[in-house]
């Protein structure tokens, strides 16, 4: 089957960065979905994994990738979820083959049913940074959805495809949402996915959330720099607030400066589920299929941003340089495979 992979670890602008390559098709597991790949999209971690390692070649292709939508051909002997023909969407596994590839087998208890209202490339945008949205807000922060009116969350960052996603459903759940973007393109992007008040994270977040009003705020998700912006979200935290972060730190971080308030800090790592195989690993197929039931119900809007078609080495090269320029708003995706 048709793939892109990789054979060294090397910079994007490298013409060997990817390769289109041929694999053998996988062998199924017993939870195990065969999915026929329609559409991918790149994620920073896609970036971080082909760009770091060392760089002596491998000896065999490396094929990487996460979100992706598509058909289940085949099932595995004790899969209980889904049929064939049943178009899906997931974010993968970590420790397994990508779905930068015709052919995927995935975990069912990882795999939602795709939303009927989204193409391919909007789908294709949304299981990794919709499930980790998902999981920060109403597992690690512990919101009520559609029930935490009149409080407040800072999320830093929020142009991002997390970003983009949090700040939709942290509406949905009631929430007064103040996103960090700081670019006219991002602020706009920010306030389109709905957010209430727009600040620079480039700027000291503190007076800039007290200009709004607010001495603090109840909940921070951290999808940027935690380093740079962690004595600001110590200082503004409410007492007994929850903060939660998906991007880890360079240095030490200090929770002592949480002591006073009883703030809650815990760290949101999408994949821990399936890396552990513990027994949490269904909710990811029920969070992804909640999702799927409110983008069809109309609730939730695509990020979608850029499209490139098909999925090959070339175009490969084009999304991660896009993730790489760090001016990202929203997703990049490929659909479709080349004929021949």
């Amino acid at each position: 089957m048709q793939a892109v992979g990789f054979s060294q670890h090397l910079p994007v602008d490298d013409p060997a960065s990817f390769e289109d390559v041929q694999i053998a098709a996988p062998e199924l597991q017993a939870h195990d979905l065969l999915v026929k790949v329609a559409g991918v999209s790149v994620n920073p971690v896609d970036t971080k994994t082909r760009g770091n390692g060392r760089k002596n070649k491998l000896a065999h292709p490396k094929v990487i990738g996460w979100d992706a939508v598509g058909i289940v051909v085949a099932v595995g002997q004790d899969t209980e979820l889904f049929n064939v023909g049943d178009r899906v969407w997931y974010a993968g596994d970590f420790r397994r083959s990508g779905s930068y590839a015709q052919y995927q087998a995935v975990d069912e208890r990882i795999v939602g049913h795709a939303p009927k209202a989204f193409t391919d490339d909007q789908a294709a945008a949304m299981p990794l940074v919709g499930l980790t949205a998902y999981e920060a807000l109403f597992e690690q922060l512990a919101l009520q959805p559609a029930n935490d009116t009149g409080k407040t969350i800072l999320i830093i960052n929020g142009a991002g495809g997390v970003g983009s996603m949090a700040v939709q459903l942290a509406k949905l759940a009631g929430l007064k949402v103040i996103a960090t973007a700081s670019r006219p393109d991002s602020q706009a992007w920010a306030q389109k996915m709905g957010a209430d008040a727009i600040i620079n994270h480039h700027e000291d977040l503190v007076p800039q959330v007290h200009e709004l009003g607010l001495k603090y705020v109840d909940y921070i998700l951290n999808l940027g720099n935690l380093d740079a912006h962690w004595d600001e979200i110590a200082e503004l935290i409410c007492p007994d607030g929850r903060i939660a972060a998906t991007t880890e730190n360079r240095r030490l971080i200090d929770l002592q400066k949480l002591t006073k308030k009883r703030a809650t800090f815990s760290w949101e790592w999408v994949y821990s589920k399936s890396y552990f195989q513990t027994e949490a690993m269904i909710t990811q197929h029920e969070n992804l299929d909640t999702l799927a039931e409110l983008v069809d119900a109309g609730k939730i809007q695509p990020i979608d941003k850029i499209h490139y078609q098909p999925i090959n080495a070339q175009n490969m090269r084009k999304a991660h340089a896009d993730v790489e320029s760090g001016k990202m708003v929203g997703k990049v995706v490929l659909t479709g495979w080349p004929e021949v």
